[in-house]
């Protein structure tokens, strides 16, 4: 099982617009699909057509994650799928998650996520979580939960310096306790063809983070906020736009999957006769780079 934290320290760069393509990536492949609604604003649960008004939401598992009553009442089927639970699930985002954002957190209080999802995620083979574009509360539970995080930007300037915060404060995370936690990459979202700036933009992460920069970059379509507005997946919208953002969306997901099949083929066996074997800090076997500074574009 792969846990994906899906995440960025910069509002408006489509985090949540990922989230739900990579969601309609999973369900059109077949592949058992829980989204984690962890952002109080609860986009994705409306995106993935399930009422952000549901009786017990993410707020409730956070509050008591090993009560199997509440966490088998939060999750829902999306609207996606109509009834038929197990295919793509959801536990839907609440306003009142704001309360466990607070920016200290005890480690007790940041395993609680952890917790709730070793009691239903068995029959998953992929968790996505859309985390808030903040690093308080919500966002350290969300990784500590996780395997994999990986930070969506856009080929802005501001945009660049927040991915090299994310990076580096999931480094410190799991420096600090959060030991499976390792970047997946960079996803660029919202690049338009023929910007010079962009371009600019995107040539300046690859020199800053080498491999992390994922493939491809997500273009600036209207069929996204379409489909978005509809309720519907990607996969589902008519089209050859459509078709080459979901197309995006597959080869996003497959290293994705093949990141954590690399980590599970590393992971030492429980021998008292071998040692560990040293984690590298790349999404998919690649060395990461942060490095302190970034240039400045034209």
């Amino acid at each position: 099982m792969l846990v994906l934290s899906i995440s960025s320290l910069k509002g408006g760069v489509g985090k949540t617009s990922v989230t739900l393509g990579l969601a309609s990536a999973a369900y059109n492949r077949g592949i058992p699909t829980l989204v984690v609604d962890m952002d109080p604003q609860a986009d994705s649960s409306t995106g993935l057509d399930v009422p952000t008004s549901t009786r017990v939401d993410i707020a409730d598992v956070l509050a008591a994650p090993k009560s199997q009553k509440i966490l088998s009442e939060a999750i829902l089927p999306s609207g996606w799928v109509g009834e038929k639970m197990g295919h793509l699930d959801v536990i839907s985002g609440s306003p009142r998650a704001a309360e466990f954002d607070r920016p200290s957190l005890s480690e007790r209080y940041l395993r609680r996520l952890d917790d709730a999802l070793t009691r239903i995620a068995k029959g998953y083979r992929l968790v996505l979580i859309d985390c808030p574009p903040s690093l308080n509360g919500l966002t350290r539970t969300a990784w500590s939960a996780s395997s994999r995080v990986a930070v969506v930007t856009e080929p802005s300037l501001f945009s660049v310096a927040a991915a090299d915060r994310a990076l580096r404060a999931a480094d410190e995370l799991r420096q600090r306790g959060a030991s499976d936690l390792q970047p997946l990459g960079l996803i660029v979202n919202r690049v338009r063809a023929g910007s010079t700036e962009h371009d600019y933009r995107i040539q300046e992460m690859r020199e800053m983070f080498g491999p992390l920069v994922l493939n491809p970059p997500l273009a600036e379509r209207a069929v996204m906020q379409q489909s978005q507005g509809s309720a519907r997946p990607i996969h589902s919208w008519p089209g050859k736009p459509a078709e080459e953002v979901a197309a995006s969306f597959d080869v996003l997901l497959d290293r994705a999957l093949r990141s954590e099949s690399i980590r599970s083929r590393r992971s030492p066996k429980k021998d008292s006769d071998k040692a560990p074997e040293k984690k590298s800090s790349g999404g998919d076997g690649a060395e990461a780079k942060t490095p302190a500074g970034q240039k400045s574009g034209k």
